[in-house]
């Protein structure tokens, strides 16, 4: 946890995350990271499903990863929304080098694996790529369990140990007063508050 978010525009007011749909290697229980797979049958229904829970909630732009399974999960929701989706390349998931296509169980975050990206590189690059989101009404960002991470913790918010289902809606809101706790709330009103 850090003492005060880093000063970018995404950090001034409300946003929505969204991880991408499930791919093959999620179902599996396998790293993906920097490798570029596609969603399921299964991703693509969750996929349109994120899309309608968000289609009414006042999205006025999208901001994705350039992985096809975030890319074509942020297609679904631009779809629904009649907006167009910007690929942020900074924003895409961590490289785990040697341990893509392994069990997830072999990571430790805040280890730097083989040939991959250590912790603090990733976190550099990803709020880099997030700085370059400017001020909106409320924008949505498309990316995955890593990008999410990175936003939990440098908000402050203790759900970054255990990562965002896949496509489940998320909202980041700010406390009431400067320098108090974020919060990050699922989008579908039937579900509990995150952290």
């Amino acid at each position: 946890m850090i003492d005060r978010p880093p000063q970018l525009a995404l950090f001034a007011a409300p946003f929505c995350f969204l991880r991408h749909g499930e791919t093959e290697p999620n179902r599996l229980g396998l790293t993906t990271g920097a490798t570029d797979v596609a969603l399921t049958e299964t991703g693509w229904q969750q996929a349109h499903a994120a899309a309608r829970a968000l289609s009414d909630r006042g999205i006025d732009a999208i901001f994705c990863s350039p992985l096809k399974r975030a890319l074509d999960t942020a297609k679904c929701v631009a779809a629904a929304i009649g907006l167009p989706a910007t690929v942020i390349a900074e924003i895409a998931e961590r490289n785990w080098g040697e341990l893509e296509g392994k069990p997830r169980r072999l990571r430790v975050w805040e280890a730097n694996p083989a040939r991959g990206e250590g912790l603090d590189e990733f976190t550099r690059r990803t709020l880099a790529g997030l700085e370059r989101i400017p001020v909106s009404g409320l924008p949505l960002v498309v990316a995955h369990s890593g990008t999410f991470r990175v936003l939990c913790h440098t908000l402050g918010i203790a759900a970054a140990e255990a990562p965002v289902d896949n496509a489940c809606p998320v909202r980041f809101e700010p406390g009431a007063t400067p320098g108090t706790a974020w919060t990050c709330t699922r989008v579908d009103p039937r579900s509990d508050i995150i952290a």
